[in-house]
């Protein structure tokens, strides 16, 4: 059983690398990936006022186990259930693209970024969206997760190290 679901241009381009047969065909993603049990999860029946024809960018073979949901009937993913698969995506597809710069930063930036990202598009078939866009992205997560932490200087008062001096000397002055 298959269906429809509407996902960011891009992103659906990538699905369908990754898990399609080529273009035209459903996407049959692994019961391995948490993709997978995220749709599962998110399955239900069809309601009565919803037409049977779905329509999207990306065909779907709905997982089907021995037991559980029958997808003939829980064959339905609501809108706001694509928008949560469509963030999953996104997810993938980010960790994916950033693990592979991440790694040419920590190699001495053997290759340029922009080269690392044309070629990452080229290779997964992906034209719906700019190298610059993407590459943007990568620079803001950079520097969002590796924020600098700075030192908090905290101003010693004279009084307070003066009277620890004082004390100190007493006690030596006293013969303990």
């Amino acid at each position: 059983m298959e269906t429809k679901i509407t996902l960011t241009p891009y992103l659906a381009e990538y699905l369908i690398h990754k898990f399609g047969n080529g273009p035209g065909t459903a996407i049959v993603i692994p019961d391995s990936d948490d993709l997978y049990h995220l749709i599962w999860d998110l399955m239900s029946i069809r309601p009565a006022d919803v037409t049977p024809i779905d329509t999207g960018n990306v065909t779907i073979k709905l997982p089907d186990r021995r037991r559980g949901k029958d997808p003939q009937y829980y064959n339905y993913i609501k809108p706001r259930y694509q928008f949560l698969i469509d963030a999953k995506v996104r997810r993938l597809f980010n960790a994916e693209l950033h693990q592979m710069l991440d790694e040419n930063h920590a190699h001495g930036h053997l290759e340029n970024n922009l080269d690392l990202v044309v070629r990452f598009l080229g290779s997964r078939c992906i034209t719906s969206v700019t190298e610059d866009a993407l590459l943007k992205n990568y620079y803001r997560w950079r520097e969002n997760n590796r924020k600098k932490k700075r030192r908090a200087y905290k101003k010693k008062l004279n009084n307070a190290q003066n009277h620890s001096d004082q004390t100190c000397l007493n006690v030596h002055s006293e013969g303990y």
